[in-house]
């Protein structure tokens, strides 16, 4: 029982995430039966992938009649980002790691590691591996259960408010603001504005997934830079 509270707060932690993933899911699960996918097959694409953006790109290269050959090579591309996610979460754990890794790297997304960087330090280290469960098995249920959602009312959709089914595509970009505000944005601004001016630059010129990779890595490089000078 020495892990219930630690992870009780972890899922309370993960509340502004599965607030972000739950409209997110459900755009994906109306998008992936609207393309032709069976809702099994839409629930069952988040229950074992779990990539947020990665399962949209896979649901339109699929239904484009891309093969999978082309599809997974893409996707793997598109979320090489997450390499750099593990060796950063793995110095604020600390060494004492009882929790087997897969399960931990199964949950990292970006929200989920955005929200442990700004938080996790507040926990003890004791705990910190039951906290960082706790939110992972938040944001994950809140996106499986908003995937079953989007399939079950996808007949709804139509006849909602044009407004709202607009509002649906913005809610990403809202989520991570949200959370890049709550982490205090200004202790990363030179990391922030880094990674800003590069994707900027670099999306114009090769696609936006590698743009984002080398942009994170670019604003990781600059916060090193410059930590030691406070």
């Amino acid at each position: 029982m020495s892990g219930a509270r630690p992870l009780a707060a972890g899922l309370a932690a993960s509340l502004s995430v599965a607030t972000g993933y739950l409209p997110i899911a459900f755009s994906f699960g109306v998008a992936a039966v609207q393309a032709g996918l069976a809702p099994s097959i839409a629930v069952l694409a988040s229950v074992l992938v779990y990539a947020g953006a990665s399962q949209f790109l896979l649901i339109s290269l699929l239904a484009s009649g891309a093969g999978l050959w082309t599809a997974l090579p893409t996707v793997l591309l598109m979320n090489a980002r997450h390499v750099l996610y593990g060796p950063a979460l793995q110095v604020v754990l600390g060494p004492r790691q009882r929790l087997a890794t897969p399960w931990l790297a199964f949950g990292l997304t970006d929200e989920v590691f955005a929200t442990a960087m700004s938080k996790m330090q507040g926990v003890p280290e004791a705990e910190r591996e039951h906290w960082l469960l706790g939110l992972q098995l938040g944001a994950y249920a809140a996106w499986v259960g908003g995937t079953v959602m989007g399939v079950t009312l996808v007949g709804e959709v139509d006849r909602w408010p044009a407004a709202v089914r607009e509002g649906l595509a913005f809610v990403l970009p809202a989520l991570f603001f949200a959370l890049l505000l709550e982490a205090g944005v200004l202790r990363w601004w030179r990391a922030v504005l880094t990674a800003a001016v590069v994707a900027a630059v670099l999306v114009c010129f090769i696609p936006g997934y590698h743009a984002l990779a080398l942009a994170i890595l670019c604003g990781a490089l600059a916060h090193a830079a410059t930590a030691d000078r406070g």
